[in-house]
């Protein structure tokens, strides 16, 4: 399985490039879908100095491989990648990084969707911001925007 959670800084073209390198498969894929989810400094406050992502390690990685598993089920892929950062990330920081590749751009496209949406909405992450209002745990709503709770 490629997938695993971080709780180093990750450079997400780095990742890519190394995975691709060593899935040496050169000819077989047409197509590479990726997302790089990076930190920003606003949500529903401006000024966001921070934020903590916590997990639970054994139940988050668990649920990366069964979403990769999932994917690959669904999707004729060659290979996927999933890497998730926790601990302090701050501004412009790396959070995600999906690579899928494929035989055919459709593929590699809809299970990187597939996968940003699943974890997105669904994954046992925990989210922590910390702005000039202070810090607060963020909840997301069904219509996928970020609530938070002021602590």
């Amino acid at each position: 399985m490629s997938s695993w959670v971080s709780e180093n800084d990750i450079d997400p073209w780095q990742l890519i490039a190394r995975h691709q390198t060593e899935l040496n498969q050169a000819g077989r894929f047409g197509a590479v879908g990726s997302f790089v989810g990076t930190m920003r400094d606003f949500s529903d406050r401006e000024g966001l100095s921070k934020m903590q992502l916590e997990h639970y390690p054994a139940m988050t990685e668990q649920y990366l491989q069964k979403l990769e598993q999932q994917a690959r089920e669904q999707w004729p892929l060659l290979d996927c990648l999933i890497v998730h950062r926790v601990g302090d990330i701050y501004p412009g920081d790396a959070i995600v990084v999906i690579a899928c590749w494929s035989a055919h751009r459709r593929a590699a496209l809809d299970s990187c969707n597939w996968l940003i949406e699943e974890l997105k909405y669904r994954a046992p992450f925990w989210k922590r911001e910390f702005s000039p209002e202070g810090a607060h745990w963020v909840e997301e709503n069904t219509d996928g925007h970020s609530q938070g709770k002021k602590t």
